[in-house]
C-alpha cells in the first residue's frame, strides 16, 4: 500500500511538473540580451594652412586651429538633409563629431560613407579666417573608413575620417623667386 501511495506521489509530481514547466524551469529563462547603442563619429584636423603652401593642398608647416568650426551634413538617399550639426575642434585642433540622432532610412544608400560630408564653417583666427577647398573643405571633405571603433558594455561607436581641413591667410606676402 505504501508503494502505491509513494507512486502516485512521484506520477503526480511528474505530471504537475509537465503541467506547469515555468514553476519547474523559472530559473533557465534566458534573459533578454541588453541592447547597445551603435554611434557615428566622425574625427578630423582643422588647421591654418601656411602662406608658403598658399594655392596647393600642402599641409607642410601648417598650425592646428583651436575653436574652429566645422559642420557635418547627411543627405538621404532622396537627397533631402537628414542630418546636419556644427562641432568645435578642441585647443589641438581637433573635432570628435558623435553623429546623435543620426539615422538610416536605407541601409546602403544613406550610409555614412555615401551621405555624409564635413565643411569648414568659421575660424576664430582673424589673420587665418578665409575657406579653402583643401581636402574639399569648401564644397563637403568625403568621409573615409579607417577601421577604427570603440567598443564599451553597452556602447559601439564606427569613427570615420574626413580631412584635414584647412583654413588659410587672408594676407600672404608675395612669393619672390631668387
Amino acid at each position: 500500500m505504501e508503494g502505491r501511495k509513494l507512486k502516485i506521489f512521484i506520477s503526480s509530481c511528474l505530471l504537475l511538473s509537465l503541467a506547469f514547466p515555468s514553476v519547474t524551469m523559472a530559473e533557465e529563462i534566458p534573459k533578454k540580451p541588453e541592447e547597445k547603442t551603435a554611434a557615428v563619429v566622425v574625427e578630423g584636423m582643422v588647421y591654418c594652412q601656411s602662406c608658403e603652401q598658399f594655392g596647393s593642398w600642402s599641409l607642410t608647416g601648417a598650425e592646428p586651429i583651436p575653436a574652429a568650426k566645422v559642420s557635418v551634413i547627411c543627405k538621404d538617399h532622396k537627397d533631402q538633409v537628414s542630418f546636419y550639426k556644427a562641432f568645435e575642434t578642441d585647443g589641438n585642433g581637433y573635432f570628435y563629431a558623435e553623429l546623435d540622432g543620426f539615422k538610416m532610412s536605407h541601409n546602403i544608400l544613406d550610409h555614412p560613407l555615401h551621405s555624409c560630408h564635413v565643411k569648414l564653417v568659421y575660424s576664430p583666427l582673424e589673420n587665418c579666417n578665409l575657406l579653402s577647398n583643401v581636402n574639399y573643405g569648401l564644397s563637403g571633405s568625403p568621409l573615409r573608413y579607417e577601421n577604427k571603433r570603440l567598443f564599451g558594455k553597452h556602447y559601439e561607436a564606427v569613427i570615420y575620417a574626413a580631412g584635414p581641413l584647412a583654413f588659410r591667410p587672408a594676407h600672404c606676402p608675395p612669393k619672390t623667386h631668387d
